[in-house]
């Protein structure tokens, strides 16, 4: 089941009846018909497709089908008039067609009809799905039958995918990329590979993933991280990122805006991240390695389908050669992801003990290094210890011996004193002894000059005072040496 959103610009604005008159008049064997009814509007906005995600969407599907049917992509070369005319005789059954122009896509437009009746939508999508628009071109009309459709004036509310859904490509390119089961889409005209005749005709449009393609002057790069290397390219809205070996930023973009559908640059297919699992249509050929288109066998009743032209009888042997590599292919697939992610969790536990190993061996060289140096810390603190004990012993002893020194300083000064004090007793004494002597010693001359011998028949003068002082010194004198 499929659904729509469109992110509305304006309002739809009214084309003239005269379009769907003219167009009729030109095709409908029956000009009485009355299309009086038939409503024609404009809309310009962006149309965003979502699919359903438990089953596929194909005609054999009852509760698939219903009134309404969405073309992708009409090329520009066809004016709403053209379209019309493309239409034929079907335009009897629509009773409103709106035009869906988008001002950021110029190469193409898209068209909602409403038929009158599921019969008439049937026959609309047997007719037109998988027709070329014309001959000469490569374009050809998709159609899907919407179950419901709903306007927004909000850009996120629009993108945002319904409960269950899924956001498909509008690009019909990019459609024809994915396989049926993805797309809707029965058939395709070429694989849409590089450097493909009818993709080179879309270089110069809005569409991301076909100018990637078609690109050779430049490569591109991851829109995060710069790398060159596993790229993918989502087929919403365009977003380059790098895969899973790299940086994974693919992965992180399908996270935050649930784009589920990614196109790997070098590969040329598509990985769905929801189902964990390729939805590309293109398979590798086994015997010249190219890329080959796989027809899936018709799901209508016997004899019902008119338009894949698919032939039991002739077709058998390769449907049952493509459901065998399909299933071959998934199952491959499926291995392939589980051993590699069974290889990056066990890559990644080992990165994780090698970082925690790591970090603990660093943890416990600081640790022991900062014991050592606690070690040595502490050691020379005891000996600073023990040396300030000692110095402060040897200070003491110092300041012992000062004193005694000191005392013994004294002592000496006062024995000095006292020596020198005695001896300048002793010369005082001396002196006083020299000058009686010299005054005994004149006195004899001067009695031997007056001839008078030992003082007989002379006078005797009285020198009293002289006399008793020197007689008090020398007991004095005489006192101090018996002390």
């Amino acid at each position: 089941m499929f659904t729509l959103q469109i992110h509305t610009v304006d309002f739809p604005q009214p084309l003239p009846t005269t379009v769907a008159t003219t167009s009729s008049a030109a095709h409908s064997p029956n000009p009485n018909n009355n299309l009086s009814s038939l409503s024609l509007s404009e809309l310009r906005g962006i149309v965003h497709l979502f699919r359903h995600l438990p089953s596929s969407t194909t005609i054999a599907n009852p509760i698939a089908r219903t009134t309404t049917v969405f073309i992708v992509a009409v090329p520009n070369y066809l004016s709403p008039d053209d379209f019309l005319l493309f239409c034929g005789t079907h335009i009897a059954d629509f009773s409103h067609v709106l035009f869906l122009m988008n001002d950021g896509i110029e190469h193409s437009y898209s068209v909602l009809i409403n038929l009158v009746n599921q019969l008439a939508a049937d026959g609309f999508y047997c007719s037109f799905n998988g027709k070329r628009f014309k001959p000469t071109e490569a374009e050809v009309c998709h159609v899907y039958f919407i179950q419901s459709v709903e306007y927004a004036e909000s850009a996120h509310i629009a993108s945002t995918p319904p409960l269950g859904y899924t956001e498909l490509p509008t690009c019909p390119v990019c459609l024809e990329r994915l396989d049926q089961d993805t797309s809707g889409i029965q058939s395709t005209l070429c694989d849409h590979s590089f450097q493909c005749s009818c993709v080179s005709k879309w270089t110069y449009l809005a569409c991301q993933v076909c100018r990637l393609c078609q690109q050779q002057d430049e490569r591109p790069t991851c829109s995060e991280c710069g790398t060159l290397k596993n790229l993918c390219v989502c087929l919403i809205c365009g977003f380059v990122g790098c895969g899973r070996y790299e940086k994974r930023h693919a992965i992180k973009h399908w996270t935050d805006v649930a784009h589920h559908y990614s196109l790997e640059l070098e590969t040329q297919q598509i990985w769905d991240y929801v189902g964990d699992k390729y939805v590309h249509r293109l398979n590798q050929s086994k015997g010249d390695g190219k890329l080959v288109t796989v027809n899936s066998r018709c799901t209508a009743a016997d004899g019902e389908c008119t338009t894949c032209g698919y032939d039991e009888d002739s077709s058998f042997s390769g449907a049952l050669f493509t459901s065998k590599v399909d299933s071959i292919v998934d199952e491959y697939n499926n291995l392939l992801a589980s051993q590699l992610e069974a290889q990056r969790q066990h890559y990644e536990s080992l990165l994780v003990e090698a970082k925690s190993g790591k970090e603990s061996s660093i943890s416990r060289a600081v640790e022991k290094a900062v014991f050592s140096k606690m070690n040595d810390m502490q050691a020379k603190i005891e000996m600073y210890t023990e040396e300030t004990k000692s110095v402060a012993e040897r200070n003491q002893v110092l300041l012992k011996n000062q004193q005694l020194l000191q005392t013994k300083c004294k002592e000496t000064e006062e024995r000095e004193k006292l020596s020198l004090k005695s001896k300048d007793e002793k010369i005082l004494d001396l002196k006083e002894q020299i000058r009686d002597l010299k005054v005994y010693v004149e006195t004899q001359r001067k009695l031997s000059n007056m001839g008078i011998s030992d003082g007989k028949g002379g006078s005797v003068l009285s020198v009293e005072s002289n006399q008793s002082s020197s007689n008090s010194r020398r007991r004095s004198k005489l006192g101090r040496r018996r002390n």
